[in-house]
């Protein structure tokens, strides 16, 4: 966001030393005195029953200590996941969750579904013996369309779950909709998909867990989002008391929503870990990644959008197939709650219905990914009002002004019960239409069209929701040594977040002292603090308000002491850039001071509902159509997060989400062979990710309204990119293709999918 430079310089983040310079600890950076190795032996089979497992020859293998199988894991009743699809369905229906032990038994369900864990005296000793285990398997059928697995017919996964529906549920009035087109003067209809997509952080998933058998407790030490969540996971699915589950994290090499969950290997490690009597280490490669880590996204969405004749919104309706691979994931609800959250996106739109329904496949589970459901619902609204424009021949600006939610009508109930807090979208609208150059727009595409290309140009405008959280409340304690240094402990954990830097920031300003005085700890072992973990862009709204009520209340308690000191009544005391003064006295009293004796600590809490952050992105793209590549030529991002704290952050996160969500509609896209349920993209060989160059200088403007919510006045930013860049891209390339007769494509937009269809759509080739 060029218009605006950071207060502090970005090599001010107190995080960069360390981890630019290779000096940062990651899960697979921890070892433990004796510790053994394990490796998990892997279905290559997407569906198939287990008639046989034979262990002899691996437990013979040279350093091997043990063989863990499904036996094991169902002896140690670790077979039960926690799922989040926990609220009432249709008709009052409950989510069919099918069992999943931590190691497969009887059958597997997908290629890369952990069989056996065997545990050695090295990786590599574990690994050779891994191979020799003998399986005998009998085939299955298997589906890996979703919509195809809740055709009647289809093979069945679970026998509990009939005919693959885990779940269906509905939100909205359908009488209402139903009214609404029928009177309507125009409908515009659509069918997306958004694609499946493997997040693939930077650091692979790792776990060493250590079990101490006198105080029956496990200490981990392993990539994650925050203790909270996954320690709750956990404790669910294995049974062990929370308060026997221990966790240590230092660095995480990026999350997007992969790590908060808890997995089978981990509880398979568990196992090993009391049997062995030794600490387990496992690292994933990066094919296991692909196989095994939650996928992402993976909805298939039909949407209409009904307009009367001056083109207002009068109701909306979609039907969702949301795929969640071979079983429900711990964290699989983002797909129907937030998108039910944001169903009418930035519109005034007075009837909303729709319906999902949750497949299971032969395919790797899918959980929250950067955004959670908020991409998918701003994809498919903003896809349906960009047609409506093209429908109508109305501008895609002035179409959007037209059915914006009006800022006097803030706070805003929308149809589906969400109340979103406060935005000024024209005002976001306009800011955005004059950094892209909106109305220059004709003249670019004439010169690109002089050239021989294609310009297309995209608008979307968004609204999200974020903060809340499942904790009760988000605590922080603060800790104040004689040093006059001040700890600040919190149960979120960043992942490339700068919290170090954020945090740290808000309680120095707050106390007025230097940011150097600051230290922030992040999931320190055995703190029963509570709080939610860093996931849906809640940590600054959440933590980061909690430190600075942390920081008022020791500010009070610290008046409270000097005054003693002072020999004056507490309302007597000022305080002011780290010193206690009083009109009445002469002496400072310096914060240092008051733990002269013994640390000084706070603890404070506070309970926080969900804030909107908004946006308005425009993006111009390039089609060559001699090779169908695209290259986006222009991307301006004007961004409504409320109070910014540090723009180098704010700036860093929307970079990111943005960056993610083109590589979305230009490539990333998971495969599986629709016969054989084999995956076609399990290596970087064959599953595209962005580069450097995918996107320019991104162009950013901040157009900010304070939340009322957080008394920071903070609303969250990590999603944003993600959810505006989706469809702002994809309708910057159909704009592009539109003059063709090219009305509709899915991701992912790869040079080989439009080359073919700007060669069907040119004259003499149907």
């Amino acid at each position: 966001m060029d218009t605006h430079v950071s207060h502090q310089h970005h090599g001010d983040r107190v995080e960069d030393l360390r981890l630019i310079t290779g000096a940062g600890k990651y899960a697979a950076d921890w070892n433990a005195p004796g510790q053994l190795y394990g490796y998990f032996l892997r279905s290559d089979r997407a569906h198939a029953q287990i008639i046989a497992l034979d262990t002899a020859r691996a437990l013979a293998s040279p350093g091997v200590k043990h063989v863990f199988t499904g036996i094991d894991a169902v002896r140690a009743g670790y077979v039960k996941p926690p799922h989040a699809l926990t609220f009432p369905g249709r008709n009052g229906m409950k989510a069919r969750a099918p069992d999943r032990p931590a190691l497969a038994h009887g059958k597997v369900r997908f290629v890369g579904e952990a069989l056996a864990l065997v545990v050695a005296e090295s990786a590599a000793a574990a690994q050779d013996a891994a191979e020799l285990i003998e399986v005998e398997y009998r085939e299955l059928p298997c589906v890996v369309q979703p919509e195809e697995a809740l055709q009647p017919g289809a093979p069945q996964l679970h026998e509990d779950v009939s005919g693959n529906l885990a779940f269906e549920a509905e939100t909205g009035n359908a009488q209402e909709v139903e009214a609404a087109f029928t009177g309507a003067a125009h409908v515009t209809r659509v069918k997306v998909e958004v694609t499946r997509v493997a997040p693939s952080p930077m650091e692979p998933r790792a776990c060493l867990v250590a079990y101490d058998a006198v105080r029956d407790e496990y200490t981990f030490n392993v990539c994650m989002q925050g203790t909270t969540t996954l320690r709750k996971q956990l404790s669910s699915w294995t049974r062990v008391p929370e308060e026997k589950l221990r966790f240590e994290a230092r660095d995480v090499g990026g999350g997007f929503g992969q790590r908060t969950l808890a997995y089978p290997e981990y509880c398979a490690l568990m196992i090993a870990a009391k049997a062995s009597g030794k600490p387990v280490k496992w690292v994933s490669s990066r094919l296991e990644g692909f196989l095994a880590d939650n996928h992402g996204r993976a909805n298939f969405i039909r949407g209409e959008l009904a307009l009367d004749r001056d083109g207002r919104f009068l109701a909306m309706r979609l039907d969702w197939v949301n795929d969640m691979g071979a079983y429900l994931s711990p964290g699989a609800m983002g797909h129907i709650r937030n998108t039910t959250t944001c169903m009418t996106g930035v519109y005034r739109i007075p009837a909303l219905y729709a319906t999902y329904r949750v497949a299971l496949t032969n395919a790797t589970p899918v959980s929250a990914y950067r955004g959670a459901g908020r991409p998918d619902i701003a994809y498919v609204v903003e896809r349906l009002v960009n047609q409506a424009a093209a429908d109508l021949g109305l501008d895609a600006a002035g179409l959007r002004r037209r059915n914006f939610i009006p800022p006097e009508a803030f706070p805003y109930r929308t149809p589906t019960g969400s109340v979103y807090e406060n935005a000024d979208l024209p005002g976001l609208l306009e800011q955005a239409l004059k950094l892209a150059d909106w109305k220059g727009f004709a003249q670019r595409r004439a010169r690109s069209a002089a050239a021989g290309r294609l310009r297309g140009l995209g608008i979307s405008t968004v609204i999200e929701n974020t903060g809340a959280g499942n904790a009760p409340k988000d605590e922080i304690e603060l800790r104040l040594d004689a040093r006059g240094v001040i700890t600040v402990h919190t149960v979120s954990k960043a992942q490339g977040h700068g919290h170090e830097t954020t945090l740290a920031m808000i309680v120095a300003d707050a106390l007025g002292v230097p940011h150097a005085r600051v230290k922030v700890v992040q999931c320190a072992p055995g703190t029963r603090l509570q709080g939610n973990h860093t996931g849906g862009s809640r940590t600054t709204v959440g933590a980061g308000s909690v430190c600075y009520l942390a920081a008022q209340k020791l500010i009070e308690q610290g008046k409270a002491l000097a005054a003693l000191e002072l020999g004056v009544e507490p309302s007597q005391v000022e305080y002011a850039h780290g010193e206690f003064r009083s009109a009445e006295s002469q002496r400072i009293v310096k914060l240092a001071d008051l733990a002269r004796s013994k640390t000084l600590s706070v603890i404070a809490e506070g309970k926080f509902g969900s804030t909107f952050p908004n946006g308005c992105h425009i993006a111009e793209v390039e089609v060559d159509p001699e090779t169908g590549a695209t290259q986006i030529v222009s991307y301006c991002a004007v961004d409504d997060c409320g109070k910014v704290i540090n723009h180098a952050i704010v700036e860093g996160q929307l970079h990111g989400g943005v960056v993610q969500g083109a590589g979305q509609v230009f490539g990333e896209h998971v495969r599986y062979d629709r016969e054989t349920g084999q995956p076609l993209t399990a290596s970087f060989m064959d599953y595209f990710m962005p580069r450097a160059g995918l996107l320019p200088g991104l162009r950013g403007e901040e157009h900010p309204t304070p939340s009322k919510v957080s008394p920071l006045g903070v609303k969250g930013m990590g999603e944003s990119g993600c959810t505006a860049s989706i469809p702002v891209l994809v309708n910057a390339v159909i704009d592009a293709l539109r003059p063709l007769g090219i009305q509709h494509l899915d991701m992912p937009l790869t040079p080989s999918k439009l080359w073919h269809a700007i060669q069907a759509a040119r004259p003499g080739k149907h």
